[in-house]
């Protein structure tokens, strides 16, 4: 394969073209996603339930084009609008960080109605003492009650645009400018001419805005809407009142505001963590495996070159998540390095040719790459099957990273060693040795670590289970986070204080990453209650929203029920690709159990130190039961192989042989993963903090398991045969 050097070369030059196109200029062909440069991401619920059969097919529809419309006004740069499911749509709004006018302008029904004013007092009188007598309705403007007739005369449907006009007789104040097409303007000027003496009310989504005297018919079809306007008001009601009604309300199940500041900061702590991450396992790698590890670094570096390529070349938004992906399978690229070099230490010592060190490394190393990769490519498929925004950008990431992996491990540095061979520069293999020869019995404390593993993992599920929905973060439990950023330090006491005055729903608080932020956790939407409460009592000290997550109770139950879907299939789905491969369900049922104590572990460290889990930290638990599988294929391939070879010894012996020959690759390959997991914890930023965490105790757990766990069920397996 590798005899003619000349194909393959050009073949990775072309690569290497290919990913420079598709990656410069950077900021042309990869978008940040709206959790790194600022922005809304909305799923709002379209409610037909009041409307006829008939209005109902359509509405959704209906709804998507008004919401379309609205936004093309108000001036966002690329939206993206569409549809999601029958009565839902997403909208997101890069840049948009006014979250208060955007909501406004997206969910208002707009429906605009015109209806006379009653001028009897007897029935005043009646309305007012109780119910409003039939086909009339009591309502307020301007401090005044008024009894306005049910019979809408005229509706918004007529208009045919509307402005902000300035009254100069009320010292030059912003009113809304109707005209209306010709037959509305022909249906108005017939309304005021048969009312004329009587007032007008105007009445916006079932609320009186003004009610102006009818002084004389109005034939020219034109009108005005008065009311408290701050221009900005009178320019959105204008906005939608000209763009239309949506045929039915909309509300916000779910929603994602990061401001510019707070993506600004993610994205600093990104190219921070994975420039650490980077350095960690370059200065690793070189200093350790010497010249083959310089040769892994120089596949390192291509390897981030073809991620970003591709990123490019699919046109993929990167998200947070999505940096935290590419810092991650940085780690996990060089693990086929560290397997074929491991292998070609072995060889070395059995007194192998030089180039049979080299061909022997990566033919006895492919097997358990293959499989590694490819169970960790199952779990990311799943998470972009059953994920949602950013955490599919992780999958995306993950998913390149790894097929570039495999590419520049396996071929880019195979070519290397035999161009460097075959030039007469490579002469001798020379590499550190952290581990040297053991012996140990890893199966005869299995039951103590059994003992120990059952103590561990039932401990932590009943403290999570005793946490009920505090265990939970709000894209399962559902409710509103905010997270607010101080100019100076600020006392969490006195604002717990300050809010207890409001009379919040399920209330809490918390310093999230500095003593100036502040996280807070309430049952349901009250910005505008927090924002006003906090500018009223920290005058001296100024907050400045920069995130708001909302979601729906609904979504919630049914983002759970995704999660736990998307585990349980990531779990079958692995346990039968390592049956099928190693021929024996005990390969499988083995490594699923220990795949099993590693999630619940993780959950259980989570729920014990006070993360809550999210969709963030159920795309860490899948990465988990990926990656962690890795080095329980790596022992059980040697099993394989030794069960070939050494016949004679007994099972045991054979399990103990091959966990101590593969020792040393274990603790390297995972140890080179947790130099990036450690860049991200400390350098990644507080957001992805928690996802950090859970990779270091999942991989942590996933050492421990692959030696003490998946093995030793092994052994227990066989007697039970």
């Amino acid at each position: 394969m590798y005899r003619k050097l000349t194909p393959w070369a050009v073949a990775i030059l072309a690569v290497v073209l290919l990913a420079a196109w598709n990656t410069f200029p950077l900021s042309e062909r990869i978008a940040l996603g709206l959790d790194l440069q600022g922005g809304m991401h909305l799923i709002l619920k379209v409610d037909t339930a009041k409307l006829s059969p008939e209005a109902r097919k359509d509405a959704p529809e209906r709804a998507l084009e008004v919401i379309r419309n609205r936004i093309d006004e108000f001036g966002v740069k690329e939206p993206s609008i569409h549809r999601q499911g029958e009565d839902e749509i997403v909208v997101q709004l890069p840049g948009v960080t006014d979250r208060e006018r955007a909501l406004e302008i997206i969910g208002r029904t707009a429906h605009l109605e015109f209806k006379i004013v009653s001028d009897d007092p007897e029935l005043m009188k009646q309305a007012i003492a109780g119910p409003a007598p039939a086909g009339f309705e009591l309502q307020e403007a301007e401090g005044e009650k008024l009894l306005i007739r049910a019979e809408t005369l005229l509706t918004g449907e007529a208009l045919a645009t509307a402005d902000v006009q300035f009254d100069q007789s009320r010292f030059n104040t912003p009113v809304v400018g109707l005209k209306f097409n010709p037959e509305g303007a022909k249906l108005f000027g017939k309304v005021t001419a048969e009312n004329v003496g009587r007032r007008l009310a105007i009445v916006l989504d079932g609320k009186v805005q003004s009610a102006p005297r009818i002084q004389e018919a109005i034939p020219g079809g034109e009108a005005v809407i008065t009311g408290r306007f701050t221009p900005q008001e009178a320019a959105d009601l204008a906005l939608v009142l000209r763009v239309g009604a949506l045929p039915a309300p909309v509300y916000v199940e779910e929603e994602r505001t990061v401001g510019a500041l707070l993506g600004s900061d993610s994205v600093r702590a990104g190219v921070r963590a994975t420039l650490f991450g980077l350095g960690f396992v370059f200065l690793f790698m070189a200093g350790y495996y010497l010249l083959p590890g310089l040769i892994a670094d120089i596949a390192l570096g291509l390897n981030f070159l073809i991620i970003l390529g591709g990123l490019g070349m699919f046109q993929a938004t990167l998200t947070l998540p999505g940096i935290a992906g590419i810092v991650l399978t940085l780690g996990m690229a060089v693990d086929a390095n560290v397997l074929i070099y491991e292998r070609m230490r072995e060889e070395l010592r059995l007194g192998r040719t030089l180039r049979q060190v080299i061909a022997n490394g990566y033919t006895r190393a492919f097997s358990a790459i293959l499989d590694s990769n490819l169970t960790t490519l199952l779990a990311a498929f799943l998470l972009f099957q059953f994920g949602t925004g950013p955490i599919r950008g992780f999958a995306v990431t993950t998913s390149i990273g790894l097929a570039a992996s495999m590419f520049t491990s396996i071929i880019v540095t195979r070519i290397i060693f035999e161009w460097l061979y075959r030039a007469g520069w490579l002469t001798q293999v020379r590499m550190l040795r952290l581990i040297g020869e053991t012996r140990l019995d890893f199966l005869k404390p299995r039951k103590l670590c059994y003992l120990l593993s059952l103590v561990l993992v039932a401990g932590g599920m009943f403290y999570f289970a005793g946490l009920g929905s505090k265990a939970y973060g709000i894209d399962f439990a559902g409710g509103q986070v905010q997270q607010y950023r101080f100019e100076k330090p600020v006392s969490l006491d006195r604002v717990r204080g300050a809010l207890a005055e409001l009379h919040l729903q399920d209330l809490s608080l918390q310093q999230f990453g500095n003593p100036n932020d502040l996280l807070l956790r309430t049952g349901g939407d009250t910005v505008g209650a927090v924002r006003k409460k906090l500018e009223a009592d920290f005058a001296d000290n100024k907050a400045e929203l920069v995130r708001v997550e909302q979601v729906g109770p609904s979504v919630g139950k049914d983002l759970r029920r995704r999660a736990v879907q998307a585990i349980f299939w990531a779990l079958v789905s692995i346990s039968l690709y390592v049956g099928f491969r190693f021929r024996s369900w005990s390969f499988g049922v083995a490594g699923i159990v220990a795949l099993l104590h590693d999630v619940l572990i993780t959950v259980g460290a989570l729920a014990v130190t006070g993360r809550p889990l999210s969709l963030t930290l159920v795309a860490a638990l899948l990465t988990i039961a990926g990656y962690s599988i890795n080095d329980t294929i790596v022992i059980y391939d040697r099993i394989r192989e030794l069960k070939r070879t050494m016949r004679k010894i007994s099972f045991p012996e054979l399990i103990n042989l091959a966990l101590n020959q593969t020792l040393s690759r274990t603790i390297l390959t995972s140890g080179v993963t947790l130099l990036t997991v450690l860049a991200l914890f400390f350098f990644g930023g507080e957001v992805l903090n928690d996802f950090a965490f859970a990779l270091l105790v999942g991989f942590v757990s996933g050492v421990y398991s692959t030696v003490y766990i998946a093995s030793p069920l092994l052994l227990a397996w066989q007697k039970k045969r």
